[in-house]
């Protein structure tokens, strides 16, 4: 039965493989989504496994599961070398390859020598013994972190309520699909739920959140005296005589209005620069520094995860060394906030995807959020420079409504009409980092608030705005 079946498979495989070149022939940029479907998968399944301790089904069924071809691409898992491949039906064509690294987290490969030169660079040293954090208090360690002190909510259970909508599932359209919320108050744990499989210990993907920590690592390198954010940014495609990107500044970069042309989409549009960024090119920052201009420097908005990559290269090249910089976020910031589990992955090129790939539990993006909260202090200790936070969180001339700043995404409303905000319900000094499918650090300072929410929301609203005002409520403002 086996041998008859095999000539009946051979020639369906013939047969996909001469369709996959039609459509190769006829619209050459379609054949991309399945390579790009493919990294995609494999990396999610690595981190999945050997970063995030999350079962196999779990992440082929509802991480890597959000578009039906997923369906159509099938991995392999070897264990002991921590590495994953996937390609169309499990054949080997189109096959990515994504490979768990000590200290450099998931790494999706590229070419041949990539992950010899990777295993090669020095990892990050090892986070404090989780037997210290569990002595240290909050927020330095877990010590008391438990949600139980709630003097100075005045409504709890209006609290209590806006957490538990995060959770129940009223539309089976549109999944929220919450993993993991905590809110911080006063300094303190007041509200802290995960779903079912995920925990306090869990690591979860940032997406674009990574952006804020981006930020957070240039704000170091303006306090060490290193880097001047509003010279030309030093970017060595742009050296040409004449080129108009060398005016581009580091400024600029962060605030999304480098005029430099890219497409911004995920699912909807799988084929669009920021997936081949994070699936096909071997160097995240190289791609999108090479693109032209679309409109003069500083005078148009428009989101890229392409420039946030150009900015974590310019750290590297900033910080000078190699196995310095991949030791940068750790020693500099990770470590001094108590920040243990973090983990920030790199593309084949070594450059930390300042865009997209960090990987912690949520009471670390929590004590990231409080960073914030108190002007980049920690425990009386500057790790940010003085009044960082609101330039961080100014308005960007050039966006919409007044709703993004530096690597943050704001509620100040449009100039002379603050009511007109994403937010309205909630104070004009509210600013989050933001990443898809609902991963959100929300930051107040007026209500001295920090609430974090993760999931994975593929479809619609998971209700910001609801649990943002469920909270202000709570606390009486």
């Amino acid at each position: 039965m086996r041998n008859r079946r095999k000539p009946v498979v051979l020639v369906l495989v013939l047969c996909v493989v001469a369709a996959l070149g039609a459509l190769a022939y006829a619209k050459r940029e379609a054949i991309e989504v399945i390579p790009i479907g493919c990294g995609y998968k494999a990396k999610a399944l690595c981190a999945g496994l050997f970063v995030q301790g999350l079962p196999r089904e779990t992440i082929e069924g509802v991480d890597a599961n959000f578009d039906p071809a997923f369906s159509l691409m099938r991995t392999s898992v070897d264990t002991a070398r921590k590495r994953v491949t996937c390609s169309l039906f499990g054949i080997g064509l189109f096959a990515r390859t994504a490979v768990y690294i000590e200290g450099l987290g998931p790494v999706l490969l590229v070419g041949r020598g990539d992950e010899a030169r990777l295993r090669a660079m020095v990892p990050h040293p090892a986070a404090l013994p989780a037997a210290n954090a569990t002595a240290l208090p909050w927020p330095q360690g877990e010590a008391g972190a438990t949600p139980e002190a709630r003097a100075g909510i005045p409504d709890p259970a209006s609290l209590d309520a806006a957490v538990e909508r995060l959770f129940a599932e009223s539309d089976p359209r549109h999944l929220k699909r919450t993993r993991a919320v905590v809110v911080v108050h006063g300094g303190r744990i007041v509200a802290e739920r995960y779903a079912e499989g995920i925990g306090a210990d869990t690591r979860l993907l940032s997406w674009s959140m990574a952006k804020s920590f981006t930020n957070a690592m240039v704000g170091i390198l303006v306090r060490q005296g290193r880097i001047d954010i509003h010279s030309p940014a030093p970017v060595p495609e742009w050296k040409g005589a004449g080129d108009p990107r060398g005016s581009i500044t580091l400024d600029m970069l962060m605030r999304m209005s480098s005029g430099l042309t890219w497409y911004e989409e995920y699912a909807k549009h799988p084929v669009s620069d920021v997936n081949r960024m994070l699936f096909l090119e071997r160097d995240a920052a190289a791609y999108p520094a090479s693109k032209p201009l679309a409109y003069p420097p500083d005078s148009h908005w428009a989101y890229s995860s392409g420039t946030t990559n150009i900015v974590s290269r310019i750290v590297r090249d900033t910080v000078g060394d190699e196995a310095a910089y991949l030791d940068f976020p750790r020693r500099e910031l990770f470590d001094r906030i108590g920040m243990r589990s973090a983990v920030f992955g790199t593309d084949a090129a070594g450059v930390l995807l300042g865009s997209s790939y960090l990987y912690a539990t949520a009471r670390d993006y929590a004590r990231f959020g409080l960073l914030c909260l108190h002007d980049g202090t920690w425990q009386g200790e500057r790790i940010l420079p003085a009044g960082w936070m609101a330039y961080s969180s100014t308005a960007t001339p050039a966006s919409r409504q007044g709703n993004y700043g530096a690597f943050f995404w704001l509620n100040r409303g449009s100039p002379g009409n603050p009511a007109d905000r994403e937010l309205p319900g909630m104070p004009t000094d509210l600013y989050w980092a933001d990443g898809y499918q609902g991963q959100q650090i929300f930051v107040c300072p007026s209500l001295d608030l920090v609430a974090v929410r993760l999931g994975m929301t593929f479809h619609g609203d998971w209700g910001a705005a609801a649990f943002l005002e469920g909270i202000r409520k709570a606390l009486g403002r």
